[in-house]
């Protein structure tokens, strides 16, 4: 046994199943119309009860067609012209139509006789407890619990879905677990009404939850004899990934302050018969790396690109080019990358603060910083393609990881000019051939070029280096030559200006009001 230690009192919270939407706002038009229940077919012979109000066809055929509407009165009599009042009380659709047949038969000789119910009955029963509207409610008499439901304002968050009771008039009371209706349709707790029930619904006290591999994890309400393996059956059953043999229960000590655990495989659970208590919680874990792949991806310049099984841990990545076919003769060794997806979340609130400033609100620092993580390629696993399959360096030789990509693009024999040059675009890449030298060919600096904050941009690295301190060029490398910042605008000189003259003259006066005072 164990303690068990929950970040939040789950126990104080509401359940949460989807099945809940009585709790949302309704429509309560559409909802009626959505629920309403009404004809001969939505009926069950065996349940329905019939009653002042019901309206039936009978059928009478022989040597004369004979066929009448007629409609059970107040004191439950049903009155057939020739035949005379039929006693209905308290008698099922299916016992009525069996009474009617055999009342007609003793009038009428060789003929046959048809029964229909054309016309359902009016019944008033009551909504109480913790519902949005409590009151009365007229409906068909072939009305189940979710039609009064529907027909209501719904009801409340706090409501308790699994312990409704319905109150005849006979007194006698049943409770209901509306939610199993809810989920699997179960018509046993979706019971017909009659006129008078009082449906009470009961506010929510106690809960119990399930979490983990199982189809419906949630907190549900509490059920009195309700056993772990009841729970596990309404929460929908395991998953497949659920890992059954050590299923834990969670239980509070009484004073309802420490928690403790116990573990059952499912098996124990179904015999042993384990009945849950308020604010348990069942924790079904997952069975750990099931029916989890190990795959890696290869992209771009590679004879069959596409998707590779990998064995963790022992799968290399000569291994997986290999598999690929090898390189494709245009592939860039020096620009290929392995990318490895690791599954944490990165947060970096100093690096979040500078994204949202500008540059002449930073730093130095401020701004070296931020260029520097802005530059950084998440994920990316320091590999030398090229010593690795041109040298036959070993040591490059990586290990793979789930989730690797392994990316090779087209080796690019050109160099990309940016910025204030004459024609900016891309230089077919010559070794012998420096930063001046590509800028020549460019066509020379534009008209605002800054000449002397000229940057190289490194295809490999993404790092940038001033142009003098380069010592050679390479493919995808891009020169970058900056603007020039503008020049102040006259009328802003001019204002300027202004404002300095006027200071000036202010001083001036001043200076020679003290002079003057000074001499008086």
């Amino acid at each position: 046994m164990s303690v068990f230690i929950c970040n939040s009192g789950y126990s104080q919270n509401l359940p949460d199943y989807s099945e809940r939407i009585f709790s949302a706002p309704i429509d309560s038009s559409k909802v009626q119309n959505y629920f309403s229940t009404s004809g001969d077919e939505s009926v069950n012979p065996n349940e329905y009860i019939v009653g002042t109000g019901d309206k039936f066809f009978i059928s009478i055929s022989g040597l004369q067609d004979i066929s009448y509407n007629t409609m059970i009165n107040q004191d439950g009599f049903l009155f057939i012209p020739k035949v005379g009042g039929v006693d209905l009380r308290n008698l099922t659709l299916n016992e009525a139509k069996e009474k009617i047949t055999l009342t007609i038969n003793k009038y009428f000789k060789n003929v046959d006789v048809y029964i229909s119910l054309i016309g359902i009955k009016k019944i008033t029963v009551s909504l109480l407890g913790d519902v949005k509207n409590p009151s009365s409610y007229v409906l068909p008499g072939n009305s189940r619990l979710i039609d009064l439901i529907g027909k209501s304002y719904g009801l409340m968050r706090t409501s308790n879905y699994r312990d409704i009771k319905i109150k005849s008039l006979d007194r006698t009371s049943k409770v209901y677990d509306f939610l199993k209706y809810l989920r699997f349709s179960d018509r046993k707790d979706n019971p017909l009404l009659h006129e008078g029930d009082a449906v009470i619904v009961d506010k929510i006290d106690k809960t119990v939850a399930i979490n983990g591999e199982v189809k419906y994890p949630g907190i549900y309400e509490y059920v009195p004899d309700e056993t772990a393996a009841d729970l596990i059956k309404l929460a929908g059953g395991f998953l497949s990934k659920a890992k059954t043999d050590t299923i834990e229960i969670v239980s509070f000590k009484p004073g309802g302050i420490e928690q403790t655990s116990k573990y059952f495989s499912y098996d124990e659970l179904l015999h042993q018969n384990i009945v849950l208590n308020n604010g348990d919680m069942i924790l079904v874990r997952r069975i750990p790396q099931y029916l989890v792949g190990k795959f890696v991806r290869v992209e771009g310049w590679v004879k069959f690109p596409g998707v590779y099984k990998i064995n963790e841990d022992k799968t290399t990545l000569v291994d997986i080019i290999d598999q690929a076919g090898g390189f494709l003769k245009d592939a860039s060794l020096i620009d290929a990358t392995l990318t490895r997806n690791i599954d944490t979340v990165e947060n970096d609130p100093e690096f979040d603060r500078l994204k949202l400033m500008q540059r002449k609100d930073m730093t130095d620092d401020e701004y070296n910083y931020f260029k520097a993580k802005s530059l950084q390629r998440k994920g990316k696993v320091v590999v030398d393609f090229n010593a690795l399959f041109r040298d036959h360096d070993l040591s490059e030789n990586v290990v793979l990881k789930n989730g690797d990509v392994i990316n090779v693009p087209e080796a690019k024999n050109y160099v990309i000019m940016l910025g204030q040059v004459v024609n900016p675009g891309n230089i077919i890449y010559q070794k012998q051939l420096t930063v001046d030298d590509y800028i020549r060919m460019a066509g020379g600096y534009g008209w605002r070029a800054e000449k002397g904050e000229v940057r190289v941009i490194k295809a490999n690295t993404g790092e940038w280096i001033k142009a003098d301190k380069v010592n050679s060029l390479s493919p995808g490398d891009a020169i970058w030559v900056p603007e020039e910042p503008p020049a102040p605008r006259f009328w802003d000189v001019f204002t300027t200006s202004l404002q300095v003259v006027g200071q000036l003259a202010a001083i001036i006066a001043a200076t020679v009001a003290v002079i003057v005072a000074t001499r008086k």
